[in-house]
């Protein structure tokens, strides 16, 4: 079937990244965050009436609905399509920024930044890789997912400087109803792009010589009960709650932390941190595929770790390219993580219920961007915080790096559609 049907791959692969660039806002978090804080401190009728320990939370509160939202979306991309899903994914964030636009109140924003558009990220993210993984052969599963998922990586390129120069020309407010009707009609325009191949369909193997070694099998397709009473489902959970975690507590600071040295032009920090998080998901997906997921993954979470471990200096000395430069590798070791995870649950558990085991797979994400964002931002308020936090961060991904060495080599297979 596969000679007669036209393959579509790259153009569900190009719309995948246009719905992550889109739904990426969630990375420009810490430029709200910074007019939230400047809002607090400077007072007035008009003005966020929140604590300053609360700031945090309404992305916090998005990465954990984003994680679980992924569980149903999941299941929603299994069963009505990935076109469908995207496009309650575009409507969901677009009346969460709707929502902001209306209220400064603590809880408006925990519903529409942390509920509606955490909800949003979600379904659009669990839309956007599993129809462009299913047209390409096996060799290309880590390319095509880091791809699809840079767009998320990417998008605080442009958001971060379109988001400052829109908080400083119109206010909080008029930016959120802005930037969420933008991003509800790209999102919803983009996902009636993602198609699923038809059944039976197989992509075309490149052809491989015959080095004696047995031919790969087909995969076992695991629903996903059989895929948590696997072992290696809670060592790939655990080392992607510490991947995920201590990159998004970085991300979801780096602006604030800049903004010491860097002033007004700390939104820069911001975009080229994204430069390194996009990066890191091609690079892990491309060098994935050639020296193996385990081996990629415990290169990412050693460098990571010295990377905790060195921030603690950086940070202090107020050194702006020196500050850059380190957010840059953090976010270069953080993306690759989404683009490896998603390949560990192709490679172990197969396509067929693959939306539903790499939702539940994904909570990792969400629970380590909560309790790393909450447990960094009260390490944070103590004297000598910062440091903590990272020491922190640092230990969790040593540990992380000890962890994938028991983790078995995920061997590129042969799909039964």
């Amino acid at each position: 079937m596969s000679e007669t049907v036209k393959n579509r791959g790259w153009q569900v692969t190009m719309a995948g990244l246009g719905i992550n660039l889109a739904l990426g806002v969630l990375y420009a978090w810490s430029i709200f965050k910074g007019a939230i804080k400047s809002s607090i401190e400077q007072g007035g009728p008009d003005a966020f009436q929140w604590s300053m320990s609360s700031i945090n939370d309404p992305y916090a509160a998005s990465c954990l609905v984003f994680a679980f939202a992924m569980i149903l979306a999941g299941k929603c991309q299994d069963k009505i399509g990935p076109a469908r899903t995207a496009l309650i994914g575009g409507l969901l964030v677009g009346s969460g920024f709707t929502l902001m636009s209306f209220s400064n109140s603590y809880a408006a924003w925990i519903v529409g930044f942390g509920v509606l558009a955490g909800s949003g990220f979600g379904f659009g993210y669990a839309a956007a890789t599993p129809p462009a993984l299913k047209w390409f052969s096996s060799t290309k599963t880590g390319l095509i997912a880091g791809t699809v998922v840079a767009g998320f990586g990417l998008a605080p390129v442009y958001i971060a400087p379109l988001a400052s120069w829109l908080l400083n020309t119109y206010g909080i407010q008029k930016s959120m109803l802005f930037l969420g009707c933008g991003f509800t009609v790209l999102v919803c325009c983009l996902s009636f792009l993602l198609v699923n191949p038809p059944q039976g369909y197989v992509p075309a193997e490149p052809a491989k010589k015959d080095d004696g070694k047995p031919a790969a099998k087909a995969v076992y397709n695991a629903n996903v009960s059989e895929m948590i009473r696997s072992p290696k489902f809670y060592l790939l959970w655990t080392t992607f709650f510490i991947g995920a975690g201590a990159g998004l507590m970085v991300i979801g600071s780096v602006a604030v932390l800049a903004k010491k040295s860097m002033g007004p032009m700390a939104f820069v920090a911001v975009a080229i941190m994204a430069i390194g998080n996009a990066s890191g998901r091609v690079v892990a997906g491309v060098l994935s595929d050639k020296i193996g997921r385990r081996s990629t993954l415990s290169i990412m979470l050693a460098f990571q770790a010295l990377l905790m471990f060195a921030a603690i200096p950086i940070v202090g000395s107020g050194s702006a390219g020196m500050l850059v430069l380190a957010a840059t590798f953090i976010g270069f070791n953080y993306g690759s993580n989404l683009c490896l995870f998603p390949s560990f649950a192709k490679d172990y558990w197969g396509f067929k219920n693959y939306g539903l085991n790499y939702g539940t797979l994904f909570t990792a994400w969400g629970v380590g961007g909560f309790v790393m964002g909450r447990v960094s931002e009260m390490l944070n308020a103590q004297p000598g915080g910062l440091n903590k936090s990272f020491i922190l961060a640092g230990c969790l991904c040593a540990l992380g790096t000890v962890m994938t060495f028991f983790l078995e080599p995920a061997v590129a297979v042969e799909e039964i559609r």
